[in-house]
């Protein structure tokens, strides 16, 4: 039945006619065509994809005894081991043999285990007297109807005035998504905790300070070509103070400060107040996690300006009081150049490559591109972010010139702020520039061509697409229509690969719980996720993408939802690897589309696959109750050639495979 929607043979009126060149191979496709862009909104790094299970785990958030219950005698002290972190608490016996200190920890919307698995509790700790203590530690249910809350439970016996680190392996009985961590102080003893920990055994790639495996394995699922982290409006911060340092999230996890979340208070309709960065997911586990999914790391680091939503020194701010002055920007401009060497320099002549090294990676990471700077933007009496731009690329080219360095075109895919920025890009010769669109269905529908004009050739810097999603008209949440919108418009990318170098879909992840902006491509709660149907049009081109362009036309012309094309948009490629032509055709109307795939240099019959992503109900999405609701489907035919004639159901992505 599903064959009978796409691939239909004996047609002979056609109504659209797509030609498609296999004798004569268009541009290569580069290999980081389609990636992902991480950011820390919605929960996605504590609480997400870092694997860690309790909140404040080390006493360091302004309240700072956020996330935690305490009762006996509980006291927060200051002068602790580790010189960034200097909080931990002290738990002393109650004087009571029927009272218990105890710390308890809510965790992230409380914490989801799995019975039978293993979990690695750790702490730092010490006996400020001197002697021995022991610590009980529950895994616990507080709201079941059970004889005992506890769901699993283990001992550290702690000894010596000494910090140092215990740890212990706890195996609940059985699954619960919401439970506590409780911490039992010695009846007698009077002990000191510090950075009390908790992580699944079984992360991905079994890394100790490691990733939530089945988020993870969604990323490395996609092929991903690029990674671009840490963000996003997290990179400028609020201020100065609370951007995203990357200094401050490598070496011993314990040591690294505490960051406030830009994103915990920006929205008060999404209000999260104890929503900060532990860093524990830094700049290490970034660029190990880009290595094992295959992705090439792209860091986005401040060119000296904080978000300017938030410090718009046409209102009354000043540009020296709330952005880095011109003659103060070295520090800034140090970062950059020390984290490439930190990613690529030899550890026996670089300090920042020997901490690399040190954490367990002597080898580099081979990085290639650095982003300068995010959604930047200059003022017409003010280049605020271009006059910097060009410090930093002249004294960063200087010593790294082998790096491709990536500017931005600001937070508008049109517009006077893009119009004076995209021309500036060629001006610094930037390597690329980075476009952002978060635009409607009609934006989707009508931006087909809009790379097909874009200078090319000697000199001009390539795009970067690194945050675009098509935010519904009344439906700004993830649904079929929307990814489809999304489909149609990559064939345009994809046509475009010699103009467009990568692009990434955003945001990442999302907690149900914990959101602050959607759409979103992977959704998540404490132990169950689902993939959007915009994270798999993602895995379609990324799957997909092939080694070379092919041309692709209709009476001549791309075929990009124009007038006279019936809502069809498509794109095609060669996959040398495969030997396959790869065509993708988008139908966005409402009627099913008669197409003709005019194979040119090709005879006879080929061997080959089709996949349909489809939905009756436009609004459709996958849910945790139905986390396949709406998923493509793939199927084997034989294709006819030079002429194969299909049809394109409304409202369709079709995706046809064809053995050369």
């Amino acid at each position: 039945m599903l064959a009978s929607l796409v691939v239909t043979a004996g047609m002979t009126a056609q109504t659209h006619t797509l030609d498609i060149n296999t004798q004569k191979l268009g541009a290569p496709i580069p290999s980081t065509m389609y990636g992902i862009f991480f950011e820390d909104i919605n929960y996605a790094a504590d609480g997400g994809l870092y694997a860690e299970l309790v909140m404040n785990r080390s006493f360091e958030f302004p309240n700072h005894f956020a996330g935690w219950d305490i009762s006996g005698k509980v006291t927060l002290k200051d002068d602790g081991p580790f010189k960034r972190n200097p909080h931990y608490v002290r738990l002393a016996p109650s004087g009571h043999t029927d009272k218990y200190t105890m710390i308890e920890n809510r965790g992230f919307f409380g914490m989801g285990v799995k019975g039978g698995e293993d979990y690695r509790f750790s702490v730092w700790a010490r006996v400020p007297d001197g002697g021995k203590a022991k610590l009980w530690i529950d895994l616990v249910d507080n709201a079941t109807m059970g004889d005992d809350q506890k769901l699993g439970n283990a001992s550290v016996e702690v000894s010596g005035k000494e910090w140092k680190k215990y740890t212990a392996t706890i195996r609940p009985a059985r699954t619960f998504a919401r439970a506590h961590l409780r911490v039992w102080g010695d009846s007698k003893v009077t002990t000191d905790l510090e950075h009390v920990s908790l992580f699944p055994v079984n992360t991905y790639k079994g890394h100790e300070n490691g990733m939530r495996r089945d988020l993870a394995e969604a990323l490395e699922q996609l092929k991903p070509g690029v990674f671009r982290f840490p963000g996003g409006c997290i990179v400028e911060g609020t201020d100065l103070a609370t951007r995203y340092q990357w200094k401050n999230s490598v070496g011993p996890v314990e040591n690294r400060p505490l960051n406030e979340n830009r994103w915990h208070y920006t929205f008060t309709h999404r209000y999260f107040p104890d929503y900060y960065q532990s860093y524990g997911l830094g700049f290490f586990e970034f660029f190990q996690l880009s290595e094992e999914i295959g992705a090439e790391p792209l860091p986005v680091l401040s060119v000296g300006l904080s978000c300017q939503f938030q410090n718009d020194i046409t209102r009354g701010k000043k540009e020296d009081e709330v952005h880095v002055p011109i003659d103060q920007l070295q520090p800034y401009i140090d970062d950059v150049i020390d984290l490439i060497e930190f990613a690529n320099g030899d550890p026996a002549k670089n300090q920042w490559a020997k901490l690399r090294a040190d954490m367990g990676h002597p080898a580099p990471f081979n990085l290639k591109y650095v982003g300068i700077g995010n959604e930047q933007w200059d003022y017409k009496d003010n280049p605020v972010f271009t006059k910097r731009l060009k410090i930093f690329l002249d004294a960063v080219r200087k010593v790294h010139p082998e790096i491709k360095y990536i500017g931005t075109t600001g937070p508008d895919s049109e517009g006077d702020k893009f119009d004076m920025l995209q021309p500036k890009m060629s001006e610094l010769k930037v390597d690329l520039y980075d476009e952002h669109f978060y635009r409607n269905e009609d934006w989707f529908l009508k931006s087909g061509n809009r790379y097909d004009n874009y200078k090319r050739g000697k000199g001009a810097p390539k795009v970067f697409a690194g945050e675009y999603a098509c935010h519904g008209k009344g439906k700004k949440w993830n649904h079929f229509n929307a990814a489809l919108m999304e489909a149609a418009f990559m064939t345009g990318l994809e046509r475009n690969a010699d103009v467009v170098e990568m692009a990434t879909y955003a945001p990442l992840f999302a907690h149900v719980e914990g959101w602050q902006w959607r759409p979103d491509a992977i959704w998540y709660d404490n132990l169950r996720s689902f993939n959007s149907s915009s994270y798999y049009v993602q895995q379609l081109y990324s799957l997909n993408k092939g080694t070379n362009v092919v041309q692709l036309t209709m009476r001549g012309k791309p075929v990009a939802g124009n007038p006279d094309q019936d809502g069809l948009f498509a794109s095609a490629v060669y996959d040398k690897n495969t030997d396959e032509i790869i065509v993708k055709v988008v139908n966005t109307s409402d009627n099913d589309q008669p197409v003709s795939l005019n194979l040119k240099g090709m005879k006879g019959k080929h061997e080959g696959k089709y996949t349909v992503f489809h939905s009756y109900d436009l609004v459709a999405e996958n849910t945790f109750d139905d986390p396949i609701k709406v998923v493509p489907m793939t199927g084997k035919t034989t294709f006819n050639t030079p002429v194969e004639d299909v049809v394109v159901p409304a409202r369709t992505f079709c995706m046809y495979k064809i053995k050369k």
